[in-house]
């Protein structure tokens, strides 16, 4: 049966390997965004998401780079999929979509285990 204890102690190994997951698939989404040549908003967010994922892989500042994620991921719901219309299965926003309720996790977790966690300032 589901054992609750099990799961939490598994915990520590589990939730690092998201929260790199999540920044390596987020710096990889702002890398893209060079090679067509990002200008303006776009640029900017691409290096948003840049230091958000590689923040995010190191385990440094996770909380706040998370904040800094998910407003990011909110703009670019409201900038560049809604006025596709609102479905964001048929609007490409669904990505954006997904890592923003990753970033809601991290923000409510914090760094966990594997992480420079102990070099953050406070």
């Amino acid at each position: 049966m589901f054992d609750k204890t099990k799961c939490e102690e598994k915990m520590q190994y589990f939730y690092p390997a998201f929260r790199i997951l999540i920044g390596v698939l987020f710096m990889y989404h702002g890398y893209m965004k060079f090679p067509m040549g990002a200008t303006g908003i776009f640029l900017v967010a691409g290096i948003i998401e840049l230091i958000v994922g590689a923040l995010l892989i190191v385990g440094f500042m996770s909380r706040y780079a998370a904040m800094l994620g998910a407003a990011n991921m909110v703009g670019a719901w409201f900038i560049a999929h809604v006025p596709n219309g609102w479905n964001p299965l048929t609007n490409g926003g669904e990505p954006a979509l997904l890592f923003f309720a990753a970033f809601l996790a991290i923000v409510a977790y914090g760094s966990g285990s594997c992480s420079l966690k102990k070099w953050e300032p406070w």
